[in-house]
């Protein structure tokens, strides 16, 4: 089994994650935390902004990968669809190249912004400006954190949801900087405004699929 440091922005793409993989809870620790043999999953926070703080409790694997859902900006990704970028870029142009794991394809870049994409409209303007054809808010910090390490990093990310949809403001209001989702805000979040019930389930049923597809590619990684 190849050792893997997976690492998160949502805690519920960690429970998620976990749960397909078989891992168990770390004890004692106070932040979703996860291990089974040599595979780890750790939830660091929106942007990745827990990450310095918790890093001291993570064991610095050989390969980390930044995983979880991700927006298409690209419109052929369907929902589910599985992103595994050759390189990310940072919306000031930084790029960094990432690894291509045993046992996925990678290809295209994935742009990482700082904040929630929340119209059709941004995503195709962000599609013709960067090429990019997903997007995320973690990868480049992740990345750049496990080059510093000395450590390989690759991206495994699954689309949540399409170009055709970005995801509204109140939902996304919903998670903590922490990656804790925020239930009874977000219970509001889905009543208070109309649409936003059927907008809320269609991100739920998205980051499902997507965290099915980037699991099945982790379980192969691990193995490869």
């Amino acid at each position: 089994m190849r050792a893997l440091l997976i690492l998160t922005a949502v805690d519920l793409e960690a429970r998620g994650l976990a749960r397909h993989l078989g891992l168990s809870p770390v004890s004692g620790s106070a932040w979703p935390h996860f291990r089974g043999g040599s595979v780890e999953v750790a939830c660091v926070g929106l942007r990745a902004s827990a990450l310095p703080a918790r890093a001291p409790r993570l064991r610095l694997q050989a390969l980390v990968v930044s995983a979880g859902a991700c927006g298409a900006l690209a419109p052929e990704l369907a929902e589910g669809a599985l992103v595994v970028p050759d390189a990310v870029v940072t919306e000031d142009g930084r790029r960094s190249e990432t690894r291509a794991p045993a046992g996925v394809e990678a290809r295209g870049t994935l742009l990482c912004v700082n904040g929630v994409i929340t119209s059709a409209a941004d995503k195709a303007r962000l599609w013709m400006e960067t090429g990019a054809i997903a997007c995320d808010m973690e990868s480049a910090t992740i990345v750049a954190w496990a080059h510093a390490e000395g450590l390989a990093a690759a991206v495994v990310r699954g689309v949540s949801d399409t170009a055709a949809h970005g995801v509204s403001a109140d939902l996304a209001a919903a998670v903590g900087e922490d990656g804790r989702v925020h239930t009874v805000q977000a219970v509001r979040a889905a009543l208070g405004r109309r649409g936003a019930l059927r907008d809320a389930l269609a991100l739920r049923r998205g980051t499902n699929a997507a965290l099915a597809s980037v699991a099945a590619a982790l379980a192969r990684i691990a193995r490869s």
